[in-house]
């Protein structure tokens, strides 16, 4: 087996995030409800609570607290899940008719512009909404400027992954 430099792991993608929830029930209504995910079969043999959600090409594993008085409310730093989207416009709308807080950021700068919209699941872990696939990818050491959705390796001058 060749080794590869760029990606000697071989690592072909993001499959899914775990996130730990208070209430199961709530959490899977949240993001069924407001994100749009669907439950999938888990393993039986796992043998705490939880329950695994797919959409939009990514998993969402929600791990059952096992000490629900000592969880942490309404995280603020760094957003734990950022999704691409189409219209920030029907996003808001969404929100708004959920009853949902949330804030909207435009961050502009050197060409780039970055329209974000954050809010929290029901345990305040964040989640944020940008237009992040229309961004542009520019290498620091010179190429074409790509867009996230369509950006290869092969297309970066980094060599892909090998599958074999």
């Amino acid at each position: 087996m060749k080794e590869n430099a760029v990606n000697p792991l071989r690592l072909t993608s993001l499959n899914h995030v775990s996130l730990l929830c208070q209430s199961l029930e709530e959490s899977m209504n949240f993001y069924q409800k407001v994100l749009g995910f669907f439950p999938v079969r888990r393993p039986e043999s796992l043998d705490f609570e939880g329950a695994w959600l797919f959409g939009h090409g990514i998993g969402i594993h929600l791990l059952g607290s096992t000490e629900p008085k000592n969880f942490p409310r309404k995280l603020r730093l760094t957003p734990k899940i950022t999704i691409s989207l189409f219209s920030m416009a029907a996003v808001e709308k969404k929100l708004d008719e959920m009853e949902i807080e949330y804030v909207r950021e435009i961050v502009e700068g050197r060409g780039i512009k970055v329209d974000q919209i954050f809010f929290h699941d029901p345990d305040g872990f964040m989640i944020e909404i940008c237009n992040c696939d229309s961004l542009p990818v520019v290498p620091l050491l010179g190429g074409l400027a790509q867009y996230c959705a369509k950006v290869k390796l092969h297309q970066m001058g980094q060599p892909q992954p090998q599958t074999n």
